[in-house]
């Protein structure tokens, strides 16, 4: 609660918090950078070179505005997914499309559903402007889109939210079995449906929707499989009528000359997608071996993350990954029992791997003498 009398109410009364503690902050308050830098879900095997070039390529340009329609850039996601231009809107990565959808569709007072544990920023919008946060848990280390729907239903939520494939535990549901949950969604309600890591998933994973649907909205972004994450481009697919709404609150010139084309590139190059898919994947399972040889459970993955089950509790976890911190290794965890149970590993290089390797012991064997092995 701020003590500022300028404020307006709803802002005094929030905490002054952010979703997500960045590894630029940790490492000032550590003192020194981290060696292997395995947890904010980055793609470390960069983005296509094609947008590199791009990017410098523009660079000379910056004292002009970016296309504030981002034409070119909804013209090609057009294209790559077979809709029309005015069924894409773009945004400052799903994050801030996320506070824009919050803002058009829930008055202060309003129900939004999420799973517990989930992706934070959405619920960090949801309080920003007002409304109001009802939880479900998850289901054997799956959002649950049953339960999500019946609480919907219950309260007379006006906004669902669900990530598919799941952040932070990794799980996925088929795309089968999101369109029989866009089915079943409340008259009056919307479902935000967060795809930022379909492209590492198998086949089928992706929403089988109709982008004309007025039930769903999917979210995409560059920050993950494009390896963009600091040019911050996402996108959201859906019905023409409520993408034009997005008119009203959207920050029209939010996306730089830079980003654009970045973007643009990146989705040009599919070959080098293909490339980060399989290097991604070559990492996932290098985790997994390394969590077994400690006698750890790796989850399966759909992401270019992999959640690794400590063998006890929140407390563990949360020792696991100081431990870790203290050889320069940064991992994060899930926020809610019990999936904060486990430790989450972004995919790494080979050489980050490698520390993780050698050290994952050490820290896993520390943290167990300190008393925490829940």
């Amino acid at each position: 609660m701020s003590d500022d009398p300028r404020l307006a109410p709803l802002a005094a009364a929030l905490p002054s918090s952010v979703p997500f503690v960045g590894p630029e902050a940790l490492e000032r308050a550590r003192g020194r950078p981290f060696r292997a830098r395995l947890g904010a879900n980055e793609n470390v095997f960069g983005p296509s070179p094609r947008a590199v070039e791009a990017m410098a390529a523009e660079a000379a340009e910056s004292w002009k505005y970016g296309d504030s329609a981002g034409h070119e850039l909804r013209r090609a996601l057009a294209a790559h997914h077979g809709v029309a231009m005015e069924n894409i809107v773009l945004g400052a990565g799903i994050d801030g499309l996320l506070g824009s959808t919050v803002r058009l569709f829930l008055a202060p007072g309003e129900v939004a559903v999420s799973s517990l544990g989930s992706y934070p920023t959405f619920d960090y919008h949801v309080a920003g402007y007002g409304g109001r946060a009802e939880k479900v848990p998850f289901r054997s280390d799956h959002e649950d889109p049953g339960a999500l729907i019946g609480r919907a239903r219950e309260a007379g939520a006006k906004l669902l939210y669900l990530s598919n494939p799941d952040n932070p535990m990794g799980s996925w549901h088929s795309g089968a079995a999101l369109a029989e949950m866009v089915a079943e969604v409340p008259e009056g309600a919307l479902l935000i449906l967060d795809e930022a890591y379909v492209e590492f998933a198998p086949e089928g994973t992706a929403a089988e929707v109709d982008v004309e649907d007025p039930r769903v909205l999917r979210f995409r972004t560059f920050s993950k499989a494009y390896g963009l994450a600091g040019a911050r481009v996402g996108y959201a697919l859906g019905p023409a009528e409520v993408i034009r709404a997005f008119e009203k609150v959207r920050n029209h010139f939010g996306m730089s000359r830079m980003s654009q084309a970045g973007a643009l590139a990146a989705l040009g190059d599919q070959g080098w997608l293909a490339e980060v898919r399989g290097r991604v994947a070559a990492a996932r399972e290098r985790i997994t071996g390394i969590a077994a040889a400690s006698g750890l459970a790796a989850l399966p993955s759909a992401t270019n993350f992999v959640a690794v089950d400590c063998g006890g509790d929140g407390a563990l976890a949360r020792a696991v990954l100081e431990e870790l911190a203290a050889r320069d290794v940064f991992v994060r965890m899930p926020f809610a029992a019990p999936g904060n149970r486990c430790i989450r590993i972004s995919a790494g290089l080979p050489e980050e791997l490698d520390l993780l390797e050698e050290v994952l012991p050490e820290a896993l064997a520390a943290a167990l003498a300190r008393g925490v092995a829940g």
